[in-house]
This record gives structure tokens, sequence and C-alpha cells, in this order.
């Protein structure tokens, strides 16, 4: 069998950005094709199509041998580009699954972006590429069809492969699960998921995601009159829904601690997660919360560095990220307000089922009495549960564990991850027997989500020569 000649990978991987994934990345970033659930226009003004075009006319001017690209759309659903590409070893049915996603979060404030760049104004500085969706995660399919293309060019054997493309993963992965029962023959028997939303630890190293915490909007709504009134008339005889809001909140939520303990959210960590806390402590250090911006003198909710990685991957914690019935402070008057409404999002533990954490949430704000008679309302927007990896089988850490150390010169990691990536709950149900690579580039202050989002560009060349390694070691363990 033709040996990888891993330095030819890397040349290639680097041209092949430098020539076309950057330039058309920095064309997708300009399209703001944010996700369902934050544009209601997002069946009629054609910006989720527009990026589909743009990266599946990227695609077709590779000519990836013997593959067949399809988008698929139901009328009333998000689209789906799916890749699917022949193997050429000896097994022709076991199927290694590519997944990334195309959907966007909101931009945010323009504003609050670093000078020069924008959401949707793309700038390399440093080595990094500014803006919205590049790092989360536009480049998985540029990433994984690159990867396959480096093979080819050598004669490396590979499974059959599907790359699967979604837009609907910021909203939780609404549409997907419609088209995993369309697409379940066409996946075919899958032993190997390689997802490229994820994240790393450091940019010095290949990192594997060990879990992913679940999550749960809900909308809290605390009415009190039907409509404003004067505060000078009303204060001290009608009470503030605020005042009531931040109440109900202290039935789930520490307000001191931000600790959340009803054992039907919280649940109780796995002795090992602690330990590989505990080691990935050690490689990090106070990285892991010197990356965040805070202000100066501002502190971590803890400094001990276990408890930080527990705090942020394996326990539950609650924002408010949005809020409805306050105006803004230029336009506030001395009103004393009918209603408080709190987007909350509320990350899950990742062996949490979120469809029953979210019911208790609802039972507990909404639990009866309720000061002063308020109307109170706990709507469940979304929710998504979280995800554990099984343990790597021997071949793949070995593989994973080669293609660090020839990319990055140095061994991989794993790491849990604070955020949700609904699919990968999704496919451990249905195919328990896979294996999974969860890997990605979102690292130090790559704020996705938030204002100066950045692709590291070396990294995700890196990345994508670890995945064109780790394909080829499949192969080899298929044919064993």
């Amino acid at each position: 069998m033709t040996t990888l000649d891993t330095a030819a990978v890397a040349k290639f991987v680097e041209e092949q950005w430098n020539s076309s994934v950057i330039s058309t990345l920095e064309d997708y970033i300009r399209i703001p094709n944010q996700s369902p659930i934050f544009d209601p226009n997002w069946n009629t003004n054609g910006l989720q199509e527009k990026a589909v075009e743009l990266i599946v006319n990227w695609i077709q001017k590779q000519n990836l041998a013997n593959s067949k690209l399809e988008v698929i759309k139901d009328a009333a659903r998000t689209p789906v580009i799916l890749i699917e590409v022949e193997s050429t070893c000896e097994d022709k049915e076991t199927t290694v699954l590519l997944y990334g996603h195309l959907d966007k979060q909101p931009p945010l404030e323009a504003s609050l972006w670093l000078e020069g760049t924008g959401p949707y104004e793309p700038k390399i500085i440093d080595g990094k590429l500014y803006g919205r969706g590049g790092a989360d995660d536009g480049y998985s399919s540029f990433s994984a069809v690159t990867a396959l293309l480096a093979l080819k060019r050598q004669n490396i054997p590979h499974a059959r492969c599907v790359i699967l493309i979604e837009a609907s993963e910021e909203s939780g992965s609404i549409d997907l699960p419609f088209y995993m029962q369309l697409l379940a023959p066409r996946l075919g028997k899958i032993s190997l998921i390689i997802c490229l939303d994820s994240g790393c630890g450091n940019y010095d190293q290949f990192w594997i995601t060990s879990s992913l915490r679940g999550i749960i909007v809900a909308d809290l709504k605390v009415q009190i009159t039907t409509e404003g009134v004067h505060s000078g008339s009303a204060g001290g005889i009608v009470p503030s829904t605020f005042r009531i809001a931040r109440s109900l909140l202290n039935r789930i939520e520490n307000a001191e601690t931000g600790e959340v303990t009803d054992p039907i959210i919280a649940g109780v960590i796995p002795e090992i997660r602690i330990e590989q806390a505990r080691a990935t402590a050690e490689i990090l250090g106070d990285l892991i919360w010197k990356e965040m911006p805070f202000l100066p003198n501002a502190q971590p909710v803890t400094k001990d560095l276990t408890q930080c990685l527990l705090n942020k991957t394996y326990r539950p914690t609650v924002e408010v990220t949005g809020c409805e019935g306050i105006p803004a402070s230029t336009i506030a008057g001395n009103v004393l307000r009918p209603y408080t409404l709190l987007r909350l999002s509320i990350r899950a533990p990742p062996y949490i089922d979120t469809n029953v954490a979210s019911q208790r949430i609802k039972e507990l704000l909404e639990q009866q009495p309720i000061a002063y008679n308020a109307t109170v309302s706990c709507n469940i927007v979304k929710h998504a549960s979280g995800w554990e990896s099984p343990v790597l089988s021997k071949w793949l850490d070995d593989s994973a564990h080669k293609a660090s150390q020839t990319f990055f010169s140095k061994p991989h990691c794993f790491i849990g991850e604070g955020g949700t990536i609904p699919f990968m709950g999704m496919l451990a149900k249905e195919h328990p027997t896979a294996q999974f690579i969860v890997t990605g580039v979102l690292g130090p202050q790559s704020n996705a989500h938030g204002p100066n989002e950045f692709l590291h560009i070396d990294v995700s060349k890196k990345v994508t020569c670890c995945v064109a390694s780790i394909l080829a070691d499949h192969s080899k363990h298929m044919s064993a």
C-alpha cells in the first residue's frame, strides 16, 4: 500500500488554501446568512442560497474525482450540501462522515469589532481571518474537500466519504433530523465521524473534543400591568417586573456564585472527566481563563484551573442574552414598565437530557407562589442535548497522535467543550458503534458568536492535513 507523503500533503494544502480557499472564505464572510432562529426572512431573502452557491461553485471547480454533489432543500427547511465520494479501497460500503455547517450567528454591533474589521468585512491581521462564520464553521467545507484532494493527488486509498454541510446548526440543527431520515440510505454504514465544528485548547497541537454541553434557550416573561405607568404615581404600589424576574432566577441559579444545583439540571460529573480536566489544566495553565477579554483587575469565577475547565465543560451555567420590555437608555422615560422578558441561555452538562431539564426549568420558574400574583411564563425556545465521546480505538488514537506530531510537532490532546453541536448527539444514538473525531479551529480569543471572531489560518491548514492523515490511516485499518 502506498505510504502517505506528509510533506507533499502539507505543501498541497498550503497551496490550496493560499490560491483559493482563503479568498473564497472572504467572500463567504461577506454574506450575512444568519441561522433561521435569528432571521425570520431566511427562507425568502436568498442569503442561505447565496452561501450555498458560493461553496458549491468552489467545490465543483476542484474536480474531486468519483464524487457526486447535491444540494437538497425541502421547501420549508434550510438546505444541506451532500457530497458522496466513492471508496478507493477494497471496502466499498463502510463510510466516513465529515460534518460542518454554513449558517451564522448574528453579527452584533459593528462598533464592537476591531477597527478596520466587521462581521461582514473580512480582513487578515497577523495570520487571522476576521469575520463572522469563517471559523464557525465556514471553513469546514473547504477543509474536508481539500483533505480528500490531498489523498487523491497521491493515489492514497480512502473509504467511502460523505461530506454533509447543514444550514441550521446555530438554531439547534432544527432541520437535520428530517434530512437524516431522508438521507439515511445514502449515508450508509458509518464507522468514523469527523466533525470540524469544535474548538482547540491552544494553537500548538491537534485537539480532540471529548464532550459537548447541551443548550436550553428560554424566554422568561413577567407581567404586572396592562400598560406602562408614571413611576412617580406607581412606584411603591406596582412592583417592578425586573425585581420579580430577578427573584425567579434564584430558583435555578445561586445569584452569588452562579451555581446551578438542581440535580435534574446539574447531574454528577464522572470521575474520569475530573481527571481529564486536571490533565488538560496542566497543559493549558492560566490560558484557560486569561484568554477571556477581562477588563483590568477583573477576575474569573475561580482561579482553580481544574474547576475552571469543569465549570466550562461539565457544569450548567445561566446567562441573560437578551431582553424585551426594557427600552434603550436614550429613550427610557420615568415609567414603571408593564413587563420584562429575559432571553435565557442555559448550558447543560453533556450527560443531561435537555428535554427533561428544560421542562424542569419551566416548572421551577412558573411554580406558584409567584410574588404579587404576577403573570409569569417560561417559553422554551429550543434545546439540544450534549454529547460525550466514546473512547477512541487504539488505531484512531495512534493516528491522531501521529498526525499531531507530524503537522504540529506536538502530541494530540483532549478537551471538553462548553458549546453545543446537536448533530453529534443525534449521530451517537443512530450509529452507536461509530468512532468520533470532533475537532476544530476555535481556539483562544477566536470568539465564536461574539465580536472579533477569527479563523487562525495556519492552524486551519494543519487541521486539514491531520484530517487527510486520519482518513489514510482509516483505510489502512479497514484493510488490516
